[in-house]
C-alpha cells in the first residue's frame, strides 16, 4: 500500500514542506492529502487523520507517524538504501543535531517571517532577535558546508534530511529578502532549484486558499 502524507496549505505550511521534499526527492511514491488551514471545520478534519491535531502526518498501513522528524526518521529506517542522512557517522550526528535545532528553536525568526511560498521577495524592519537567529542559520550552514559538503550543493554534500529540515528557512530568507553571505546565497539558491521544490511552488500557487495574517504582511 503507497503511504499517504496529510499535509497543510503547501502556501503556508513549512512543517508539511519537510517531508513532502524528502519524500519527493528521494523519489519515494506516496499519495497526499491537503487539509487546508483556518476553517471551521480544520480542527475536526486534521484530528480526524493525526493524534495531535496538526500536519504532517503520515499514514502507512495501518501505523500513523505525526510530526516532521518523526517521519524523516521512519523513512530512514524504512528505506535504509537511501541516504536520507548522510553515510558518514560524524556526519550524520551533525545533520541529526542541526536539524534538531531547526525543529525547536529560531522562535523570533519563525514569528516575525511566517513561511509563504507565495510571497514576493520583499524586506520588513527585522529585530535583533531575528537577526541573532540568522547568524546562527548562516554559522550552522558553514559549518557543515566546511566539514562535509565537499562533494556537492548541499549542507552534507548531497541533498539530506537536513536540508529538508531547512528548507523553509531558504523560503524565509528569500521572501523577506533578508541579506545573506554570498555562501549562504548559492546554498539557497541549490535548494531553490530542487525539482521538488519547485514541484511544490507550483503547488501553493495553485492552492485556492488566502490567508491575510499571512499575505499582508
Amino acid at each position: 500500500m503507497t503511504p499517504r502524507l496529510f499535509i497543510a496549505n503547501k502556501a503556508y505550511s513549512s512543517w508539511s514542506l519537510r517531508p513532502w521534499l524528502l519524500l519527493t526527492e528521494f523519489g519515494i511514491p506516496f499519495d497526499e492529502t491537503v487539509i487546508p488551514m483556518y476553517r471551521p471545520e480544520t480542527r475536526a478534519e486534521m484530528l480526524a487523520v493525526s493524534p495531535n491535531g496538526k500536519m504532517p502526518a503520515l499514514h502507512d498501513g495501518a501505523v500513523v507517524v505525526p510530526e516532521s522528524l518523526a517521519i524523516v526518521e521512519y523513512l530512514a529506517e524504512g528505506y535504509p538504501d537511501l541516504a536520507i542522512w548522510p553515510r558518514d557517522r560524524a556526519a550524520r550526528a551533525l545533520a541529526r543535531a542541526i536539524s534538531s535545532e531547526m525543529h525547536a528553536g529560531f522562535m523570533k525568526l519563525r514569528q516575525t517571517c511566517p513561511t509563504n511560498f507565495r510571497r514576493t521577495p520583499k524586506a520588513i524592519a527585522i529585530d535583533e532577535g531575528v537577526r541573532a537567529d540568522v547568524v546562527r542559520i548562516e554559522a550552522i550552514w558553514a559549518d557543515a558546508r566546511a566539514r562535509f559538503g565537499n562533494h556537492g550543493p548541499f549542507l552534507f554534500g548531497a541533498f539530506s534530511a537536513a536540508d529538508a529540515m531547512y528548507a523553509p528557512v531558504v523560503n524565509r530568507f528569500h521572501a523577506y529578502a533578508i541579506p545573506m553571505s554570498p555562501a549562504s546565497r548559492a546554498y539557497m539558491d541549490a535548494v531553490m532549484a530542487l525539482p521538488s521544490w519547485r514541484a511544490w511552488i507550483a503547488g501553493a500557487e495553485a492552492e485556492p486558499w488566502h490567508h491575510t495574517g499571512y499575505d499582508d504582511i
